[in-house]
């Protein structure tokens, strides 16, 4: 059964990434929750996509130039006027959230275009301050990160990719990684599935938010998708359910 995670929480209804949007992705009982990860310029780490803060608060500027007291007095509702009490949440505050749950949790680090010195071990603590390790999966487009994670001894952990790869099953098997994070273009078919879980890969495509992209990808065995509406794709996954019984 396809695994369904509310990206960013539930970001076609709520403000993403923010208390809001988890809690929201909570009551329409996805299976699990995917979220960003950077850090302030007093070492804080916090939940939000961007590495500016332009488009989703009304601020302005790279997110590690600010503090964490100056980012908790910004407006996260991202034009979504219903939450203008929303703000970004440290990760602490999104990881006690879901400890009460059971989901499962897809960590990403932010780490691809700016650098964030420490930010897989203040991340690791983290989880593990809380318990959370076994629900966890741990992911970033940095490949030397996930290998520093692997070194670590850090896992599972999910390989993204942007670009359209060649043969890209063998790739990420080759860095030890336990999970294929790939565009949703980029899955080309039922062998790209059929490769990668014989490569020991599972495969969960983003953004997912169409009923015929889903249901086309669920037929094609993908092991979860990331998707913006939660709801949407429980339903997809309970109707291509209802067909096969």
């Amino acid at each position: 059964m396809t695994e369904i995670y509310g990206h960013r929480g539930a970001a076609a209804y709520a403000p993403e990434n923010t208390i809001p949007s988890f809690k929201l992705a909570i009551g329409l009982h996805a299976d699990a929750v995917e979220f960003d990860v950077q850090m302030t310029s007093d070492h804080q780490l916090v939940v939000i996509h961007d590495e500016t803060l332009d488009r989703t608060t009304d601020g302005s500027g790279p997110v590690k130039s600010h503090t964490l007291a100056q980012l908790k007095a910004l407006d996260a509702c991202a034009g979504k006027t219903d939450f203008r009490q929303a703000r970004i949440p440290t990760l602490d505050e999104v990881l006690e959230l879901l400890v009460p749950t059971k989901l499962r949790l897809n960590v990403e680090l932010k780490n691809s275009e700016v650098e964030y010195p420490g930010l897989e071990e203040k991340a690791v603590e983290a989880v593990r301050r809380h318990g959370l390790e076994r629900r966890v999966v741990f992911s970033t487009f940095n490949h030397y990160s996930l290998r520093l994670l692997e070194d670590m001894g850090v896992g599972p952990l999910g390989c993204l990719y942007q670009d359209i790869l060649f043969r890209p099953w063998r790739y990420v098997a080759a860095l030890g990684v336990e999970a294929v994070h790939p565009p949703a273009v980029a899955v080309f078919g039922k062998r790209y599935v059929r490769k990668c879980h014989e490569a020991g890969l599972y495969v969960r495509p983003w953004v997912v938010n169409g009923k015929a992209e889903l249901r086309r990808l669920m037929r094609w065995g993908v092991d979860a998708v990331f998707t913006d509406a939660p709801d949407v794709a429980m339903a997809v996954r309970d109707d291509l359910a209802a067909e096969d019984a």
